[in-house]
């Protein structure tokens, strides 16, 4: 297990011996930005560690999207009134962890409470994302997915061709699934996929700072180079080619060529997996998200998407250490395989993956493995994730310019150096507003 049964069990024990004198349940809340069957899987989770004990009282509270959870937990801090739990994505991990006394790191959290950590039982794809520049865990990995590109099988088959390994291979089949009567390909996240994990994906460092987790003073994003731009002019050529379609910036729009059966490919969230078998009526399979043998001869691990839950501050021990006797619940192998097989995400310890594999589940369903293999394949000095502050705007940047450049209302270059210039100024802003 990733944190001992044993020592959890302990800790409960001193939990319900520290309780009032009338045994009422410690309360503890957790804002979250699970919609639809996610959102119900959350509860399903909750309703769950409530009844595996007594001395702690579980409520989700969804917030909104990502951004709106996060904008309200920012709030609610400022205000005094933060949740003891409050879930953050990818791209807001820099600005909760930046806030200046804000969270109380999770292995602080789990070891202040006398459960035992060991960072290596997280797949390696997950232990350092929401770490600090030391390696120590601050946010709680929860739904944590990577890029995977998704095939329809039959469409592949019908052009006679093979899921691409390497980008080059793509250039070779995608004529043909074109004649065959398909696009070829879509995806669902061009500065997620195209961008961050394209980096990731080629070991090829994303910012100044070792990614900008040795601080946010002086960072600077490394994104206008040679073999990014290379991509995307060779991206903008598939489209003009109708090698790949591209629908805007909306995840659903880009992912609804694939469901319906027009899109032979489809490059989308591992995390996709779960709600992929309910909307589609075809049989399709995964592989690794497709790299450049050019830039990188074997490609590298990927890494996490999703989001974190953070331990809010300014919360009385016994509240935290109900937080922390969540963790534990929420990280053992048996809830982590029920998460990964209800939702699709990956399990994010090696226990878990374990027994998801002595289950058999991959031998029953080979594709709801490739995020985890492709999170654990080797990686390299720039495959553990980024830092950077006001990234959500940086984004906004990114899916700016990436729209001109596909409209053709810009070049691949200027587009490249607006994105470095703009994105520069907003690193900048926030580092004087951290620590």
């Amino acid at each position: 297990m990733t944190l001992r049964k044993a020592t959890g069990i302990a800790t409960f024990a001193a939990l319900a011996m520290s309780s009032t004198a009338s045994f009422a349940a410690t309360e503890i809340n957790w804002w979250h930005a699970m919609g639809g069957r996610l959102g119900e899987v959350v509860n399903e989770i909750s309703t769950k560690y409530n009844a595996s004990q007594d001395a702690c009282q579980l409520t989700p509270v969804y917030k909104g999207n990502y951004e709106e959870t996060l904008t309200a937990g920012i709030a609610a801090f400022r205000a005094g009134e933060q949740p003891n739990i409050l879930q953050v994505f990818d791209a807001g991990s820099a600005t909760i962890i930046g806030a200046k006394g804000a969270v109380v790191p999770a292995e602080d959290l789990l070891k202040d409470a006398g459960v035992e950590f060991n960072i290596e039982d997280y797949i390696a794809g997950v232990r350092y994302f929401y770490a600090d520049a030391a390696g120590k865990m601050i946010g709680m990995p929860f739904n944590s997915s990577t890029p995977i590109l998704y095939y329809n099988v039959e469409a592949l088959a019908k052009a006679g061709v093979e899921a691409p390994k390497t980008w080059e291979e793509f250039e070779a089949i995608a004529p043909k699934l074109k004649a065959a009567g398909y696009i070829p390909l879509a995806q669902s996240h061009l500065p997620w996929i195209f961008t961050e994990n394209f980096m990731s994906r080629h070991n090829l460092p994303f910012a100044t700072n070792n990614n900008g987790y040795n601080g946010a003073k002086g960072t600077k994003i490394l994104v206008n180079n040679d073999a990014i731009k290379m991509h995307f002019t060779k991206v903008k050529g598939w489209l003009d080619a109708e090698l790949f379609g591209y629908y805007g910036t909306g995840w659903g729009d880009n992912q609804k060529v694939f469901q319906d059966g027009s899109a032979a490919m489809w490059l989308g969230s591992s995390g996709s997996f779960g709600g992929l078998t309910k909307s589609t009526d075809f049989k399709f399979s995964a592989t690794y998200l497709p790299h450049w043998a050019s830039v990188s001869e074997t490609g590298t691990n990927t890494f996490i998407g999703g989001a974190a839950l953070f331990a809010m501050s300014g919360k009385p021990k016994a509240e935290n250490d109900c937080v922390a006797n969540f963790y534990s619940f929420l990280t053992s192998a048996e809830m982590q395989y029920y998460w990964h097989q209800e939702t699709g995400y990956v399990p994010i310890t090696n226990a878990a993956y374990e027994l998801a594999t002595k289950d058999g589940y991959y031998d029953r369903v080979p594709a709801a493995e490739i995020g985890i293999k492709q999170l654990t394949l080797p990686g390299g000095d720039n495959t553990k994730g980024y830092r950077m502050g006001f990234y959500v705007q940086v984004r906004d940047v990114m899916n700016r310019e990436y729209g001109k450049i596909f409209s053709g209302d810009k070049s691949v270059d200027d587009a490249f150096q607006t994105i470095e210039d703009e994105a520069n100024k907003l690193l900048a802003r926030f580092a004087k507003t951290s620590n």
